[in-house]
């Protein structure tokens, strides 16, 4: 609710008023600093949307629009970052983004199905690999 649904474009045009209701409902984060990082992130999404078509196509050129399974994480050996994640988290620090590290960029890379994490026995791993488009990458050879 403090947050319109997440519609970035209303998140990225919050002004100090916006902040100060934020920071005062109850249940909300207290750091003046995240809230604020969120409205910027909103107003750097936009800005990478535009510049890219969308987000989306911004993301998934660094996998090359294919899903990526790592060796050895469909058996449990899941690290909680790696080189894609850090280069990207750079990039978007770059760009202006606050709270986008490593970790934080490699679980949004498995949640929205750039990396495939899925344990073989999960018949999420196998519909993915049957239905999209993947790549095999050895993890221990990652260099970007």
């Amino acid at each position: 609710e403090c947050f319109d649904n997440f519609d970035y474009e209303k998140i990225a045009a919050y002004n100090e008023t916006n902040v100060e209701r934020i920071l005062n409902t109850e249940g909300m984060i207290r750091s003046p600093r995240k809230v604020n990082a969120i409205i910027n992130n909103a107003q750097c999404y936009i800005k990478v949307s535009e510049e890219f078509g969308s987000f989306c196509d911004y993301i998934w050129a660094y996998s090359g629009e294919k899903t990526i399974l790592y060796q050895g994480h469909d058996s449990g050996r899941i690290p909680v970052s790696n080189g894609l994640s850090d280069k990207i988290s750079k990039d978007l620090k770059k760009r202006g983004f606050k709270y986008v590290g490593a970790i934080t960029i490699y679980s949004h890379l498995q949640a929205c199905g750039i990396i495939n994490d899925h344990d073989k026995e999960c018949p999420c791993r196998q519909k993915i690999i049957d239905e999209y488009p993947t790549v095999t990458k050895r993890r221990d050879k990652e260099v970007y």
